[in-house]
């Protein structure tokens, strides 16, 4: 297990949760499962290539959302400090990320793949 395995969880529930509904939303859910596994392999960065660059990004902020919205009021009702600390992480993270990438893919007109290097997790 890694440190960012409560990360990998999060990004796997919601890929898992998520009504493939068409293309754009089944690319998006396969951009958070590739970020799980390279997470999961124990290291604290990813790669996206530039085709993927805001797809990945838009994934990013609909997890984000989601745990805003469904998860982290629940795990603050239940006073759960370490479940809170985590799901904001991910919060804060996923946006960073995603702004990052709209950043990155903007400036380089989608011409360049993106490392993405995560911040420590939560102690």
């Amino acid at each position: 297990m890694t440190e960012y395995a409560f990360f990998t969880s999060q990004l796997r529930f919601v890929a898992r949760k998520t009504d493939r509904e068409s293309e754009d939303v089944d690319a998006m859910m396969a951009a958070l499962e590739r970020i799980a596994d390279k997470i999961d392999t124990g290291v604290n960065y990813f790669f996206v290539e530039k085709n993927n660059l805001r797809i990945t990004a838009r994934a990013l902020a609909g997890v984000a959302g989601f745990l805003q919205q469904h998860i982290l009021p629940e795990i603050i009702a239940d006073k759960n400090e370490l479940g809170e600390a985590q799901v904001r992480w991910t919060i804060d993270a996923c946006m960073t990320m995603m702004a990052n990438m709209m950043t990155f893919a903007e400036l380089n007109d989608d011409a360049k793949d993106m490392d993405v290097k995560l911040v420590p997790p939560p102690r």
